[in-house]
This record gives C-alpha cells, sequence and structure tokens, in this order.
C-alpha cells in the first residue's frame, strides 16, 4: 500500500443532474419514475484529490427529497471543511452529531468520503471493505407495469440478453388479477431457472397480495414489499407459502431485525441512500450475512456514481450473499461517466480504479448548484 497522503477537506460542490429513464416505470399506488433528479456531490481538498458521491431520491418513494441535500451540506460544510477525509466513518459520525436523520444526503457525502480514501491509498473501494470477493455479479431486471403481453416481451428479450433473474413491477392498474397474469405469463415465458418476483413497492393490500400469492403459489415465484408494514408483508408470506423479499421497510438495522424476527427476510434490498451510504451499509450487509438473507445491493435509482459505490459493497461481499445488483446507469440517460462498468450479459464487474474508479463528465454535470468553500 502507497504510504496515505495528509489530505484537508477545502469544499463541497453540488450539482442537479435530471435522469431520464428510457422507459417510464409504472408502480403500484400511481406512482411513476420517468425524469428524476440526481445530486452529485464533489468534496474537494487543498491537495487537489476529490470525491464523489451522488443521490438519487425517486418521488413519492422513500422519506427522501432531491431538493433537501444542498441545505444539508450547507449545514455539514462547516463539519467537513477543515478535517481529514480520510477514513469515512469518523467524519461520519461527526456529521451525525451534528445533524440527526437525513441519511439520504448524508448517503452522497459518504460515497464521496469512501471516494476520497480510496484514491488516497490507491486502491479500489471493495479492497478497503475487506477484498474482492465477487467479481461477476448477477443482475436482475426490472419490467414496467404494463400490459402482462407487453411484460412477457421485454423478459424475453431479457434472458436472450443474458439476464437470469426478472422482477415484475405489479399494480399500477389496481387489478390483482391483472398481476396474476403477469407472473404467470413471465414465469412460464422465461422457463425454469431463472428467478421472477412481483413487486408492488408497498401498494398492495394484505388481501389482494394473498389473493395474487395463492394464485399462483404452485409457480417458482418469489414476491417483493406487497404492504406498507412489515407485519402486513409477514402475513402475505405465512399465507401464502412464497418467499418474501423486503425493500422499503428495510432501512435500518431495527428493521432488519424486526423483519429477521417476523420470519419474511428472505431477501432484502440493501440501498445506498436508505442507510445513509457505504459505511452504514456495510453495517447492514454483515447484519443480512448473519440473519442469511440474500441481498440486493443498489440505491434507489441513479447513475455511474450510485451504481459504481453499490458494486464494490457487493464486490466486497461472499457470493452465496448476494442475490442480485442493479446497473441503475443503465436504465437512464445521460451516463455521467461513459465509460463506467455497464452489464456484460446478466453480470457487471465492479471499477478497478482507486477509489469509486469512476470518473463523471464535466459537460454532462454543467455548472454546480452550490459551491462551499472555506
Amino acid at each position: 500500500m502507497k504510504n496515505v497522503p495528509d489530505l484537508e477537506i477545502s469544499g463541497l460542490s453540488l450539482w442537479r443532474v435530471p435522469l431520464t429513464s428510457h422507459e417510464t416505470y409504472y408502480m403500484a399506488s400511481g406512482k411513476a419514475c420517468a425524469t428524476v433528479d440526481s445530486m452529485v456531490v464533489r468534496i474537494e481538498t487543498k491537495q487537489g484529490v476529490s470525491g464523489w458521491g451522488e443521490v438519487c431520491p425517486i418521488p413519492h418513494y422513500l422519506p427522501a427529497y432531491a431538493n433537501g441535500v444542498a441545505p444539508a451540506l450547507e449545514e455539514l460544510a462547516p463539519v467537513l471543511i477543515g478535517r481529514s477525509p480520510i477514513g469515512a466513518e469518523a467524519a461520519m459520525a461527526a456529521c451525525n452529531k451534528h445533524l440527526i436523520g437525513h441519511v439520504y444526503a448524508k448517503s452522497a457525502i459518504d460515497i464521496a468520503l469512501w471516494d476520497l480514501t480510496g484514491k488516497a491509498c490507491g486502491l479500489p473501494i471493495y479492497t478497503l471493505l475487506g477484498g474482492l470477493q465477487t467479481d461477476e455479479l448477477p443482475l436482475y431486471h426490472s419490467i414496467t407495469c404494463i400490459a402482462p403481453d407487453d411484460m412477457v416481451r421485454i423478459a424475453k428479450d431479457a434472458i436472450a440478453a443474458g439476464m437470469t433473474q426478472i422482477q415484475v413491477k405489479l399494480g399500477a392498474d389496481d387489478d390483482w388479477q391483472a398481476d396474476v397474469s403477469r407472473l404467470r405469463l413471465v414465469r412460464e415465458a422465461v422457463g425454469p431457472g431463472p428467478i421472477v418476483y412481483g413487486d408492488w413497492n408497498c401498494g398492495a393490500t394484505r388481501m389482494d397480495a394473498t389473493r395474487v400469492g395463492r394464485a399462483v403459489a404452485d409457480l417458482d415465484i418469489m414476491l417483493e414489499q406487497p404492504c406498507q408494514t412489515l407485519e402486513e408483508c409477514a402475513a402475505v408470506r405465512a399465507a401464502t407459502g412464497l418467499p418474501m423479499k423486503l425493500d422499503e421497510n428495510a432501512h435500518d438495522t431495527a428493521s432488519l431485525l424486526k423483519a429477521y424476527e417476523l420470519g419474511c427476510m428472505d431477501a432484502v434490498a440493501l440501498k445506498l441512500s436508505k442507510f445513509g451510504g457505504i459505511t452504514e451499509l456495510r453495517k447492514a450487509r454483515d447484519l443480512c450475512l448473519y440473519a442469511g438473507a440474500r441481498m440486493c445491493v443498489e440505491d434507489t435509482w441513479g447513475s455511474d456514481i450510485a451504481t459504481a459505490a453499490a458494486l464494490h459493497v457487493a464486490a466486497a461481499t461472499p457470493r452465496q450473499g448476494i442475490m442480485n445488483v442493479c446497473d441503475l446507469s443503465g436504465y437512464v440517460a445521460p451516463r455521467i461517466d461513459p465509460a463506467a462498468p455497464s452489464r456484460t450479459g446478466g453480470f457487471i464487474s465492479p471499477p478497478s480504479g482507486p477509489g469509486l474508479g469512476v470518473s463523471p463528465d464535466p459537460d454532462v454535470l454543467g455548472d454546480p448548484i452550490l459551491d462551499l468553500v472555506a
């Protein structure tokens, strides 16, 4: 390892980058994802080394707000400027002491601090997290909730391209029988072997989710976050006998422990912005390994910075713990770093350069909306 240089944070900058999905994602309860603002953070040092972070909240999805990132940075700038960025946990402990909550905004800061630490050491983040355990990470392909026949076409195309895991969005038309058709037809179209799971994004009632689950109980299907509470999800799992993946309700160690006790955490989505970045996500990862839950390591939305951060955490995780990851940047335009990793068939590998291993394109970023300096 190289001698780690002394670095001192001298400023923070923030960009707003609208990301447009290649196709609109329709979800239950009227939620949709078309063009969403991603907030890109750069932490600069006096020595000229910079670290990058990103957070991209989806409106109406979780308690996170893109316009909340700028005031959070303004509040935390005095805590960060003048201190060393090396060792993200120490810096984030100071941030958490000063500002309670707002984990989504802190996530971008935490990622940038890990990027800086890796660059200072000359090592990729996965090495700092314990070393590379899984180089080729399995992806899932998410299908927007549209007509069942159209979802079948997308699923077939994804399988032909090498994908082995399909997420079927459910509930957009509030028709449980249509959701049954979506799951049955997609399962039949992809054949045995690939993982297929139906995701309501908290938008189903316990009764409707149970009806759907029982109607497809003869198939190899997983259900994802049908209802708004862990108790409801546990009841659906018990009533249907189908394995359950959690997402929105899994947001800290307490929720993970509760889900484990309720017996409804067969798999779980660990998202950077829900937990507050790499530092806290690593703790959640270790708890899930202990609990035996398979993990999807990703973020709510985003481009190449958020994708790279999640890939580093997943790559440093034992293979048996990883169900899948998501190439978020592959679903949106523009790419913040067009040279960053892309899917190869149904897999993707983490960047191998120092830190995150991504270099944002200044022309894509444009002018910052906020500059905070000493």
